[in-house]
């Protein structure tokens, strides 16, 4: 990101292949976050888990260096979606090192790293794919991922984390799944995550390069407007906005804002414009991501955790996959703007959802 879309269009890809190759990013964690997490609680290990996802983050960025076929990038999305499966891993080990009342906190602050990368590397990314090509960006990748791997080896896992304790049973992990605030969560943070891969991770770069005329560089200052307020919001909304205003009312405002923003993508004329609407849209996904990740785990024991938030990154997942896949079926139909007019409708949805489970008692 943010060059994958318009890579996918320099490679030959139609609206429809590309969408398939975003979507089967969220496709694969569907199918195998919540295995990963079972596996983690019954070996009570972590630290394999991370090794593993450093390990296919390189693959998958040697992937899509190969030419030829679609099928090389669509091998490479889906090894990257077994990387990020392992997400699941790293937030259950940071949260360990934490009392279970500050894991909300732990998310927020690991939330903020996880943009920093982000942010890092997809304003690197442009830069090298202007200077030294398509695949340059990939070629660092490897690297990366390698470096990751190497510093991985000196994890430290908590002594008392999971020491004694038995793994979750089929049963337990029943209870686990029809926890009703796990599930309100889940709901919401697919339709966040499907308003996320719909913009900056999916079709916004291409709507720059596309009919604003963009070039790599402007994708790097673009990324810039969005990752900087969002790093911003995911560090604090849940150290300072939600212990004000309440963590409910911050996700209404969250998504309410975040739809009006991926709206106004489609009356951008100009990339200044656009910028300023991807640094509001940052913001406002910055203000929910956070708050979902970390509420999706504050009430579940530490020996269940990697159960739980295998369950709730599942479900999000489906968003990574829906909202990409939907979209780009809609933008091959009638342009790429009714793409973001579908993630405007998700946003819209999530908010509603949020004021109405703000207060309602059970299940949804």
């Amino acid at each position: 990101m943010p060059i994958l879309t318009p890579y996918l269009e320099f490679r030959g890809l139609s609206m429809e292949l590309i969408g398939l190759v975003l979507g089967s990013y969220g496709f694969t964690q569907i199918l195998v976050r919540l295995p990963l997490g079972i596996w983690s609680d019954r070996l009570r290990r972590r630290k394999p888990f991370i090794m593993l996802g450093m390990l296919t983050g390189a693959a998958s960025c040697f992937l899509f260096t190969i030419p030829g076929s679609a099928v090389w990038p669509l091998a490479g999305r889906v090894m990257a979606g077994i990387c990020a499966s392992t997400w699941v891993a790293f937030t259950v080990l940071y949260a360990g090192y934490f009392r279970s009342q500050d894991a909300t906190k732990a998310m927020g602050t690991i939330s903020f790293m996880t943009v920093s990368g982000q942010l890092a590397g997809m304003a690197v990314s442009g830069f090298l794919a202007e200077h030294y090509g398509w695949e340059a960006p990939f070629a660092a990748g490897i690297g990366i991922g390698l470096a990751g791997l190497a510093a991985a080896f000196a994890i430290k896992e908590p002594k008392d984390g999971l020491s004694g304790r038995q793994p979750i049973s089929l049963q337990e992990m029943r209870g686990v799944v029809r926890e009703g605030i796990l599930l309100r969560i889940s709901i919401l943070s697919i339709l966040a995550h499907c308003v996320l891969f719909i913009t900056m991770f999916g079709f916004t770069p291409l709507k720059a390069t596309a009919d604003l005329g963009a070039d790599k560089v402007d994708l790097t200052l673009i990324v810039a407007a969005f990752m900087i307020p969002h790093a911003f919001t995911s560090l604090v909304s849940t150290k300072w906005f939600a212990p004000r205003c309440g963590p409910w009312n911050i996700l209404m405002a969250g998504f309410l804002l975040s739809g009006l923003f991926t709206a106004a993508v489609v009356w951008s004329p100009s990339l200044p414009v656009l910028m300023a609407t991807q640094a509001f849209n940052g913001f406002a996904q910055g203000l929910s991501l956070p708050i979902l990740l970390g509420m999706a785990i504050q009430d579940v024991s530490q020996s269940k955790r990697a159960t739980a938030m295998g369950f709730y990154q599942a479900m999000y997942a489906a968003g990574m996959f829906a909202g990409p896949f939907l979209a780009g079926w809609l933008n091959g139909l009638a342009g790429i703007d009714s793409g973001f007019y579908f993630g405007a409708a998700a946003a819209a949805a999530g908010a509603l959802l949020a004021w109405f489970w703000r207060t309602a008692p059970g299940r949804p």
